[in-house]
């Protein structure tokens, strides 16, 4: 069950079910919920005057009528009272009893909004903590595609201390020109310029390494780059540098597809857990899984990365099995490659932190 977050107008979604952050009349109010009934037409409130209202934590059923998806599911959320009166436990049960309602209808797409986060008070990161958790305990059970939509950007807000950290990470990595400083010059250029004026470096120092950080050291070098690109470009000299024709083909031996199903044998790890860890469609791993010369997107890789568990270093093998590498000038690489640093590979976490940045999502 892939669970995806979406800036959008819930009225808007095409999925079998939007789920309705209802009152406990069912009769329309203010927010999502009049927004919905707005939409729906009189129709709706027509059919919810039928239902005899609904108690906090349950969710019940109508059609949708002028929307475009089939089903209404109308939950009603706690209103929030400092949080120590039972309201996390009510949430939840809004979620689990809209999920059971969806599947009850055979419903492969449902769209959810923050349950609570509007005039019942409930703190909106909190609120998506809890829906994130809930949601995903249920990604094991079915293969249902879930959204939680947002409204704008002031509808979300990551953690501040994760949203903090990952924003000063970005700042000490970012390239502000946007290129990566390997990029714009490049280990060989420098090696070819060191060859020209050899004088620079003593005999001992004829590897690529040694010339590059004898170029680095002199004193004009130090001027044209400051400290920190000095050290990105020494920090990996051999990834930096472009492959011999050899090694490009050794490369080659090992596609992404069986690199993807080697992991997961040697993580003993079942083909469905895998691609549910990565928050990847069940119909996308069988493609995968199909065609050894698969060409998945750069997303899709990493979901598997981090569903798998891979320190960056076998990340980045994985990716360049596929044609892709990470850089400093991309604020979604920088992001991914914070959180596989910290040993956090919770894939909603990490959405969380991407969505809040503007960036794409991994997975679904």
């Amino acid at each position: 069950m892939p669970l995806v977050l979406v800036r959008n107008d819930i009225t808007k979604m095409n999925v079998d079910a939007i789920v309705n952050a209802a009152k406990p009349t069912l009769l329309g109010g203010g927010g999502v919920d009049g927004a919905i009934h707005r939409a729906a037409g009189p129709e709706l409130l027509a059919e919810c005057r039928t239902l005899g209202g609904c108690e906090r934590g349950q969710a019940k059923i109508t059609g949708a009528y002028r929307l475009p998806c089939k089903y209404v599911i109308h939950t009603v959320g706690p209103v929030y009272e400092g949080g120590n009166h039972g309201e996390s436990q009510v949430l939840a049960s809004c979620y689990r009893s809209a999920m059971a309602l969806a599947r009850e209808y055979h419903c492969e797409t449902v769209a959810f909004p923050l349950i609570s986060a509007g005039v019942y008070g409930y703190p909106k990161d909190q609120a998506l903590r809890i829906a994130v958790n809930v949601l995903s305990e249920t990604m094991f059970e079915t293969d249902m595609t879930v959204y939680i939509v947002v409204y704008g950007h002031d509808s979300l807000e990551t953690g501040r201390k994760l949203f903090t950290d990952v924003a000063e990470y970005i700042d000490d990595n970012y390239v502000s020109a946007h290129t990566d400083i390997r990029d714009r010059w490049g280990i060989r250029r420098l090696i070819n310029r060191l060859e020209e004026a050899p004088d620079r470096i003593q005999e001992s120092e004829k590897d690529e390494s040694c010339k590059a950080s004898a170029f680095f050291d002199s004193e004009p070098t130090q001027k044209l780059f400051s400290a920190r690109d000095r050290g990105q470009l020494l920090e990996s000299p051999a990834a930096a540098m472009p492959l011999s024709l050899d090694d490009a083909l050794r490369q080659m031996d090992e596609s992404f597809t069986q690199m993807l199903l080697r992991k997961i044998d040697e993580k003993g790890m079942t083909d469905a857990a895998c691609y549910k860890k990565a928050n990847i469609d069940r119909k996308l791993f069988s493609k995968i899984r199909g065609d050894i010369h698969y060409k998945p997107s750069k997303a899709t890789v990493l979901a598997f990365a981090i569903a798998l568990e891979l320190p960056l270093s076998e990340t980045r093998e994985m990716l360049t099995k596929a044609g892709y590498a990470l850089s400093h000038s991309n604020k979604f690489d920088i992001i991914v490659e914070y959180f596989i640093q910290k040993g956090n590979y919770n894939i909603f976490e990490i959405n969380e932190a991407l969505f809040a940045f503007d960036q794409s999502l991994l997975g679904a």
